[in-house]
């Protein structure tokens, strides 16, 4: 079951649901979720392995963050490079939720993919995305601005708290590390 708003802003009032929502969010959201905004981008490089037991993730670099105090607070994302970009906000779910991403549909009508996961029960921090520009022109987006859309939905029976290493928003792994 999708929760709607009402539920969601007590859950955002009692439990820090969703941290930072932006005022829009707060008092006139739309559809059965919110919209979550961009604040850094980073590129990745190298190379990276996932096994059985251990796992290293390319090396990442911050290229961009919000700087509200900037004019020119915006990034522009080429045609055939793919990114991760990280949000605003920060989501607290509890054991009895989990948290559905999907693209905003200005995204894809720019040429823009998204990719990205289900929000585990448990897990706690901002949130990164994968986003590569598909299309052939550059895309310029200013930060704060909604990219993605969150719903939460219920988890009926007993639902495992996430205990992942990504747990507090990380984007990368510093170096060769044991999978939990």
């Amino acid at each position: 079951m999708i929760l709607g708003i009402k539920k969601l802003h007590e859950l955002v009032q009692k439990q820090k649901l969703v941290e930072n929502l932006c005022e829009r969010e707060l008092n006139n959201p739309e559809g059965a979720g919110f919209d979550l905004r961009l604040d850094e981008v980073y590129e990745i490089e190298g190379a990276g392995f996932l096994g059985l037991k251990e796992r290293e993730t390319p090396k990442i670099n911050l290229l961009a963050k919000n700087n509200p105090d900037s004019e020119e607070n915006f990034y522009v994302f080429k045609p055939g490079e793919y990114y991760l970009i990280k949000t605003m906000e920060r989501v607290n779910l509890p054991v009895s939720l989990s948290g559905i991403i999907l693209p905003r549909t200005t995204l894809f009508r720019s040429g823009l993919g998204l990719f990205n996961g289900i929000v585990q029960p448990g897990y706690s921090g901002e949130l990164t995305f994968g986003l590569s520009n598909l299309g052939k022109s550059n895309i310029k987006i200013e930060f704060g601005a909604r990219v993605v859309h969150i719903t939460f939905h219920e988890v009926l029976g007993e639902g495992n708290e996430y205990r992942g290493q990504w747990q507090g928003g990380r984007v990368g792994t510093e170096g060769a590390e044991k999978q939990v």
